[in-house]
C-alpha cells in the first residue's frame, strides 16, 4: 500500500515540488517502505523518534525537522536533521547556530509562520517574520531558505486557502528585500488533506503522512 500511495503521488507532483513523507508514529519498516518507493525526504516531528529511524535508515534519504524544535534537543536535531523547517525564535536560532558551528555544518532553516494567529501554536505571526530573518540572517552556519507553516485545522480544505495565500505573499515580499545569506526558496505548506490547496496557492514543498502511510492506530 505504501509503494502504491507514494508512486501515485510522485507522478501527481507538478515538476519543482518536494514530497516529505511525514513520518510521526510511524515505524522504520513503514519509512524504509516508502523510501524504496522513492521518498526522498522525511519528516519527523520528534528528535526521539527521528533518533530511532535515524539509527535504521541512516543517510538513505534527507531529513526535515517538521515539528516544534525545543532547545533542548538541538545538539542532537543538528546531528540528523538536513533542513530544519520550524524555526520560530532567536533563541532556538543561537542554540542551532551554536551546535553547528561545532560540527562545521551549516544548517538551511525554514522560518515557521503562524498564519492563523493561534496563540497555543508555535512559529511567528506573518508581521514578525521580517525581523526575526533580519536577526538570523548573519548567523555564520545557519542559512534561511525559505518560509513554512501550517495554518489552523480545518475538516474543509478549502478553509486553509486564505492562510497558504498570507504566507506565500509574505514569501514574495521577503524575497524582493534581498536580504544577504537569505533565499526565499522554499515554501512548504499543505498536509494529506490540504496540499492540493497549498500546490495552487504556491507550494513548493508539502509535508504528507495520512495519504502515505494511511491511518495512525490512534486516530
Amino acid at each position: 500500500m505504501i509503494r502504491e500511495n507514494v508512486q501515485k503521488l510522485l507522478a501527481e507532483l507538478p515538476p519543482g515540488v518536494l514530497l516529505v513523507a511525514a513520518a510521526k508514529g510511524r515505524s522504520p519498516q513503514e519509512i524504509l517502505e516508502a523510501i524504496e518507493a522513492g521518498v526522498q525526504i522525511i519528516g519527523e516531528n520528534y528528535v526521539q523518534e527521528a533518533e530511532r529511524a535515524f539509527a535504521v535508515i541512516g543517510r538513505r534519504a534527507q531529513w526535515h525537522m517538521v515539528g516544534h524544535l525545543q532547545k533542548n534537543k538541538a545538539k542532537k536535531a543538528v546531528a540528523i536533521f538536513d533542513m530544519i523547517e520550524t524555526l520560530d525564535s532567536v533563541h532556538l536560532a543561537h542554540e542551532l547556530e551554536k551546535h553547528c558551528a561545532r560540527m562545521n555544518k551549516v544548517m538551511p532553516v525554514l522560518i515557521e509562520i503562524n498564519s492563523g494567529r493561534e496563540p497555543q501554536k508555535s512559529g511567528v505571526f506573518p508581521e514578525d517574520a521580517e525581523a526575526l530573518i533580519r536577526t538570523v540572517a548573519p548567523l555564520p552556519h545557519l542559512k534561511v531558505v525559505g518560509l513554512m507553516t501550517m495554518g489552523p485545522r480545518f475538516g474543509n480544505p478549502e478553509e486553509a486557502r486564505p492562510y497558504f495565500r498570507e504566507t506565500k505573499s509574505l514569501f514574495d515580499y521577503l524575497r524582493t528585500l534581498n536580504i544577504p545569506n537569505v533565499e526565499m526558496q522554499y515554501l512548504s505548506m499543505g498536509m494529506s488533506n490540504t496540499y492540493k490547496i497549498a500546490l495552487e496557492e504556491g507550494a513548493n514543498i508539502v509535508r504528507i503522512g495520512t495519504k502515505i502511510f494511511g491511518e495512525r492506530p490512534e486516530e
